[in-house]
């Protein structure tokens, strides 16, 4: 006898659970970038598009939370098919190279190691909307303002290696 997934009904703690594992993960790495907005971030050349500091916490915050909702409307889906399987691994490589670029660039300064995470980062959420897709239109469609803004960083991380050279 096998168990059906409701897709339809909400599920309060499945989604509480993938906000707060998406949330801890831009919560640790705000530990690491923080103290460095005012001390070495302050001192590099930065672009004139370079946008204010307070603006990140709060992009990152609405991003966080629509990743949040879309690996929840995939979940609800969840199966031991290996198309999802893979899905859901690639979202987590996605979150490890979204905590690794905070790391690699505010805390070891390394901004052109960094630009190589971030080309990561930005192909793997390519990738992540596609294998998404496979599950929700709505789950994908979550994703898009996170390659968005992934997209104006990279470009904002490589002005300021170019800057600081």
């Amino acid at each position: 006898m096998s168990v059906a997934v409701s897709t339809k009904r909400f599920q309060f703690f499945p989604y509480l659970i993938s906000l707060l594992i998406v949330l801890f993960i831009g919560f640790v790495a705000s530990l690491v970038t923080r103290p460095e907005i005012a001390g070495w971030y302050s001192t590099l050349k930065k672009p004139s598009f370079n946008p204010p500091p307070w603006l990140f916490a709060p992009v990152w915050t609405a991003i966080y939370i629509m990743i949040a909702t879309a690996a929840y409307l995939v979940w609800k889906h969840r199966s031991r098919k290996p198309v999802y399987i893979i899905a859901r691994s690639i979202y987590f490589i996605q979150l490890i190279l979204n905590f690794s670029w905070s790391i690699v660039f505010f805390g070891m300064h390394q901004i052109a190691a960094a630009a190589v995470v971030i080309i990561l980062l930005w192909l793997s959420i390519v990738v992540n909307i596609n294998w998404f897709n496979k599950f929700s239109r709505t789950a994908s469609w979550l994703l898009v303002p996170y390659l968005l803004w992934v997209s104006f960083a990279s470009i904002l991380n490589m002005s300021i290696y170019f800057l600081n050279r």
